[in-house]
């Protein structure tokens, strides 16, 4: 058969399949099933139901048993409503690409998240590196603040150190006047 008949018979036999789960299979074990996709053999002799069960490991385990015990009166349903030379017999295999795409979703969102933390750590860093430069410029300007005061006061030293040299007055009492006894000077 050319793979476009296979193609369509494994959507009938989707559809057929599907319907009967959902409305006409009364096997309390099979619960939350979706059928996924259907293989056909080229010779349409067997079909692989591919199906996804949500639930634990022990609830998918038991749908899954109560669909292979299904599988005759599926295989009936198929029989009715599709003509084929063939019935396909089928087999049940649990899908596990939902299961991997959820955890695959939940790795990308915790990787997303560790990407988010990153780039605000390094936001951080980058705001205080500037504010570090400028404490930095600060400090430099109040050094050569402080390096030209200290050569200021040493100049006023210098010059204190020469005038008194000179024999001028230096700020020192020599007892020779006394300003607070001048008759000149009223009393504070």
């Amino acid at each position: 058969m050319s793979s476009r008949r296979l193609l369509k018979a494994g959507e009938a036999i989707r559809e057929v399949v599907s319907m009967a789960i959902l409305t006409e299979l009364r096997d309390p074990r099979v619960k939350n099933v979706t059928v996924i996709g259907v293989e056909v053999a080229p010779d349409m002799r067997e079909a692989k139901i591919l199906v996804s069960i949500m639930g634990s490991e022990s609830q998918q385990a038991t749908s899954l048993r109560g669909l292979k015990n299904s599988a005759g009166f599926l295989q009936s349903k198929i029989a009715e409503r599709i003509d084929t030379r063939y019935t396909p017999k089928l087999t049940f295999v649990a899908d596990e690409g939902v299961k991997k795409s959820l955890a695959l979703a939940q790795i990308l969102d915790q990787l997303a998240l560790e990407k988010q933390k990153n780039q605000q750590a390094t936001d951080a860093v980058a705001v205080s590196e500037p504010v570090d430069d400028e404490l930095d410029e600060l400090d430099e300007l109040d050094e050569a603040e402080d390096a030209d005061n200290d050569a200021d006061n040493e100049a006023a030293i210098d010059e204190n150190d020469e005038l008194s040299d000179d024999g001028e007055d230096d700020g020192e009492d020599d007892g020779d006047f006394d300003n607070r006894n001048s008759p000149d000077m009223p009393n504070a």
